[in-house]
């Protein structure tokens, strides 16, 4: 499977977040997924290790079994530039649903907590209509792009929550026709 392949998937990419900046063992990431059988949560590590996206850190026995602790090659974890711009629609759908389904689970497993807490955990999903030109909405997504690499580097710590934030941007109509190709 490739790099695409193996993100398009809501659980893949559900392991792949869990990952970001830290190790865990399998049975930690089942920990953190109730909603999914272990053994599927199992295979979908084992893609992920086949597909070179995450590296056994450690391996110790337990109760005469092994158990592993993975790592995210988190460079490796991405779609490139290239790989996007080659992706068909259908394949902007999968992903898409990969990520809404994604994170459709996750603030479910959030709103089953029992300490749940939307207003103090500061919990927002907000969607707004900006009327951008293309040069606009390229100097918007760097802006916040930028914002969210500044903060890309920290690392786990008892102060600090894992938090998800997903920036999804399209244009909601069609552009109107560019100024050389309106008809006077």
């Amino acid at each position: 499977m490739d790099t695409a392949d193996l993100l398009l998937h809501p659980l893949r990419l559900r392991i792949v977040q869990a990952l970001y900046g830290r190790t865990l063992t399998t049975s930690q990431l089942c920990a953190r997924m109730p909603d999914v059988p272990k053994t599927t949560v199992y295979r979908h590590v084992g893609l992920l290790v086949d597909g070179g996206l995450l590296d056994v850190e450690s391996e110790q026995r337990v109760r005469g079994a092994v158990e592993r602790r993975y790592r995210l090659h988190q460079k490796r974890a991405v779609l490139d530039e290239d790989t996007v711009a080659a992706m068909a629609p259908e394949d902007h759908r999968r992903g898409f649903t990969a990520v809404v389904g994604s994170l459709l689970a996750e603030f479910n497993l959030y709103l089953d907590r029992d300490d749940v807490d939307p207003v103090a955990d500061a919990v927002s999903y907000p969607q707004f209509s900006l009327w951008l030109s293309d040069d606009e909405m390229a100097e918007l997504a760097d802006e916040v792009r930028s914002a969210i690499r500044s903060r890309m580097g920290n690392k786990p710590s008892p102060e600090r929550t894992r938090r998800l934030l997903t920036m999804i941007l399209f244009p909601a109509e069609s552009p109107p026709p560019r100024s050389e190709e309106r008809r006077e």
